[in-house]
């Protein structure tokens, strides 16, 4: 399938998915305060989302664009994203939400390394400088004076953000032939099967409140997967995570007015850091792929 580029349009949806993803893990975050168990979250954070994509395939007659020969791929990508919900959901609840987005911002470092391992991509000294200017600001954060960080949370996160740079890069992979819609559905599908079994040990009763809170993280994650999928499909992975950076405002935002914290001294250290760790990966990745096909450094099947 052919896959046009278009980098604007590419930012202004990424930006979209920024908001309204921030708008899940606040979600996420409530529900596991109030009780809900992490797998129980997950399941319905596809099991809600998944009737919502097959009415837009409907209302949009896009059920032919789910074809697909890559079964396989697709659920790979599926068990990855899967345990990656799981790290994150957790760290989530374990951290002050400004904190788990602050080092959910590290993909971009991970990204670096994976390219000069798996995909054997030349990494120039600016990029090497970014990864150690990251890491700084990830040891400054997730140890800060006079707080105490949740050690288990902050480890989690950082696995997290290195499967994150996997899941772009397999998302990236998979738009050369699959459409957005394609893309989401098997996810949603998959993902919906993979997690139903949990529900034998973690299914709860709710309360009318709880299970709006179990709806709107369906709906917000159906809306999120779209944006972030479409994202892919028309910009580089290194262009569009640069809106990432942005969920920060949004988690600070939630962070203050739901829970009365706002970041404390060392994340104000810390996360400019990481920031512009990223923004340098950025800057370098927009460089190179001036001069040759970003498609080099994908993975193929």
């Amino acid at each position: 399938m052919e896959r046009t580029e278009r980098p604007l349009y590419a930012l202004f949806l990424r930006l979209c998915a920024v908001v309204v993803s921030s708008t899940v893990y606040m979600l996420v975050k409530y529900c596991g305060e109030s009780g809900i168990s992490v797998p129980e979250i997950m399941f319905w954070r596809q099991a809600a989302c998944f009737p919502l994509i097959i009415l837009w395939l409907t209302a949009t007659g896009r059920f032919a664009e789910i074809r697909t020969k890559r079964a396989g791929t697709h659920a790979v990508r599926t068990i990855i994203s899967t345990t990656t919900m799981g790290l994150i959901f957790t760290a989530t609840v374990l951290l002050p939400l400004a904190v788990s987005t602050t080092l959910s911002f590290t993909s971009p470092l991970f990204a670096v390394l994976l390219a000069a391992w798996s995909f054997k991509q030349r990494v120039s000294a600016w990029q090497w400088f970014a990864v150690v200017l990251g890491f700084t600001g990830i040891v400054i954060v997730a140890q800060p004076n006079g707080e105490q960080v949740a050690s288990v949370g902050v480890g989690l996160m950082l696995f997290a953000a290195l499967l994150i740079a996997l899941i772009n890069f397999q998302v990236r992979d998979l738009a050369r032939t699959e459409s957005v819609a394609g893309i989401v559905f098997w996810l949603s599908l998959f993902g919906t099967l993979l997690t139903a079994p949990l529900m034998h040990f973690y299914m709860q009763s709710h309360s009318a409140v709880e299970w709006g809170l179990l709806v709107a993280l369906g709906v917000f994650g159906a809306l999120g997967q779209l944006l972030t999928t479409a994202s892919l499909r028309y910009g580089a992975v290194t262009s569009v995570i640069v809106m990432d950076y942005s969920q920060l405002l949004w988690a600070t935002l939630y962070g203050w007015l739901i829970w009365e914290r706002l970041p404390n001294s060392a994340l104000y250290l810390g996360a400019p850091l990481i920031v512009v760790a990223g923004l340098v990966i950025a800057w370098r990745e927009t460089r190179r792929t001036g001069r040759e096909s970003a498609e080099t450094i994908l993975p193929t099947g």
